[in-house]
């Protein structure tokens, strides 16, 4: 059993980004599912699958790399709210990753999304993590 499993899912995402592969396979759950389609929606990942095998299923995830330096998109993907240290955002402390140019997402009572989309919905929540 795993205590944390979005840290699990973005450690599998930048071990796969730091290995250069095209498709990584995560194991499947609703909030990953909802991060997946955040990081799609935002321009981070190629595509993404679910696959319902098993009572869990996987979540197959294509990497997005430029086509000519082969840098991926994701730079650095970081947890920032913890089992041991959970971190909230009200609508007024909503974190600015590196100025804007990233993005936090965002566990609210809406749904999970990114720390623009929470402050047009004038909402807050749980920081789930940073990505740029």
């Amino acid at each position: 059993m795993n205590t944390d499993p979005i840290a699990d899912y973005l450690t599998r995402v930048r071990n796969a980004i730091k290995a250069n592969h095209r498709v990584v396979e995560i194991p499947a759950s609703n909030l990953k599912k909802e991060i997946t389609k955040v990081l799609f929606d935002k321009g981070y990942i190629a595509n993404y699958k679910f696959e319902e095998n098993g009572p869990q299923g996987t979540i197959k995830v294509a990497l997005k790399y430029h086509p000519i330096t082969k840098i991926s998109a994701i730079r650095s993907i970081s947890r920032i709210s913890k089992p041991g240290l959970r971190k909230y955002a009200g609508m007024e402390n909503m974190p600015r990753v590196l100025n804007g140019l990233g993005i936090a997402i965002l566990s609210t009572s809406k749904g999970v999304m990114s720390d623009k989309e929470a402050r047009q919905q004038n909402v807050g929540g749980e920081v789930l993590c940073y990505v740029y």
